[in-house]
């Protein structure tokens, strides 16, 4: 029997790969509004936080994302966030010409994809 002897106690940050970073800040700091936080790396890249977690983003020359299931997001990698008001936060991307689809499951969810083609869910807090 496997004993095991680690303690996670919280999840610290994710890291997204994008192949142009301004394009890619545009989208994470304006068009979902997260709060840019400082960071003291050598290589390019942006890092944002909510509620204690962070968002990293990282260039990578040439970065194509290939989708598991293109016809439904949410069976993808993604990263899911919370809004206070899931109406307007769609109503917001498709006045920025961000695609969004609803949840399959019901739920009060959407999906949308980054600039990259990353995908984004945002749930109804």
């Amino acid at each position: 029997m496997l004993r095991t002897t680690m303690q996670i106690t919280r999840c610290l940050h994710t890291a997204i790969l994008v192949s142009d970073l301004a394009q890619a800040e545009r989208f994470y700091g304006e068009v979902l509004g997260l709060p840019k936080v400082d960071r003291n790396l050598r290589f390019p890249g942006a890092w944002y936080e909510v509620d204690g977690y962070q968002i990293h983003l990282m260039t990578a020359d040439d970065y194509a994302i290939e989708l598991t299931n293109p016809e439904k997001l949410g069976r993808n990698p993604h990263i899911a966030f919370a809004v206070a008001d899931l109406d307007a936060a769609k109503a917001q991307l498709i006045e920025q010409g961000y695609s969004v689809s609803l949840s399959a499951s019901g739920r009060a969810a959407l999906f949308t994809r980054d600039p990259d083609g990353n995908v984004i869910e945002l749930s109804q807090a």
